[in-house]
């Protein structure tokens, strides 16, 4: 069942892309990662008022971080979808495993075993590969925002699986997680022209990010929760998968064979990474998903 949890996850979050892709030509970044957030709130408050579940944590620490860092990683994401084809900012913001394996190495000072540092040297030329031949001039900003929301992306999962570990309810840290992604897409929103008029596509498009966001978010934090966070890791790339899929049907975008190997190997280090750090004792704490 975790399996499954992780599958429907990445479903819901290739589909929130689409959402965000559909309104990027009429909302911006920030607008669109605070209705995400207020979404959120509306969902889980009642919730937690129904169900008798104080929204305060002992853990607020690892709450702060994580919500901080994955609402930032959160507005990274939406602004590179914006300017990217939805696979290329689907795989760049994927790239979270490889900035956990430095952050454990240069942060933390973690010895990192050979096959880390191969399935690292595997991730950069996916990387490089991906983003040398296939962008356009234009789209190197899109790039650099993306591979940011990867690197935000790392320290949010860090404090996924401890809060995981610590045994705080899914729905508490989605509430903490909406709470600082609508605080912190306020003043983006504002600088960037304010909120805009919202007609019945525009009501839709943003029901969908919140809704298939928030759903996402309950579905991936409970497939960590119960599931083995290998397995859960290695899973979470079929969003790369479904978001592929869907640039395609919607927006004819096609990739070249060389961004598809890209991909491939992008992926092939996720997973390599997660399973080399599982092995390296401490270091298996920091697998993760993509949940921002």
């Amino acid at each position: 069942m975790p399996s499954l949890w992780m599958i429907v996850a990445s479903l819901l979050f290739a589909c929130m892309g689409v959402c965000v892709k559909l309104g990027s030509d009429t909302f911006s970044a920030g607008e669109m990662v605070f209705w995400r957030g207020f979404a959120g709130l509306l969902l889980t408050v009642p919730f937690a008022r129904l169900s008798g579940m104080p929204l305060g944590t002992p853990l607020w620490r690892l709450q702060v971080s994580r919500s901080l860092s994955g609402a930032l990683a959160l507005l990274c994401y939406f602004a590179a979808i914006g300017l990217l084809p939805l696979a290329t900012a689907a795989t760049l913001s994927y790239t979270s495993p490889i900035f956990i394996a430095l952050l454990l190495a240069l942060w933390f000072r973690e010895r990192l075993r050979w096959p880390a540092l191969l399935s690292l040297g595997i991730g950069f030329a996916g990387i490089v590969l991906l983003l040398r031949p296939t962008l356009q001039a234009d789209q190197w900003s899109g790039a650099a925002v993306g591979l940011a929301a990867g690197m935000l992306a790392s320290l949010a999962y860090v404090s996924v699986r401890e809060l995981g570990r610590g045994g705080e309810p899914e729905a508490r840290t989605v509430f903490w997680f909406s709470a600082a992604t609508s605080l912190l897409g306020l003043p983006w929103l504002l600088a960037s022209g304010g909120f805009h008029a919202i007609d019945g596509r525009g009501a839709l498009i943003l029901a969908g990010i919140g809704l298939f966001g928030t759903i996402a978010q309950l579905a991936m934090t409970r497939a960590y929760r119960y599931g083995r966070t290998i397995v859960s890791a290695s899973l979470s790339y079929t969003t790369v998968i479904f978001a592929s899929l869907f640039g395609i049907l919607f927006w004819d975008e096609h990739l070249s064979p060389t961004g598809w190997v890209a991909i491939a190997l992008i992926i092939a280090s996720g997973v390599l990474t997660g399973l080399a750090t599982r092995s390296g004792g401490s270091a298996q704490n920091t697998s993760a998903s993509k949940g921002i």
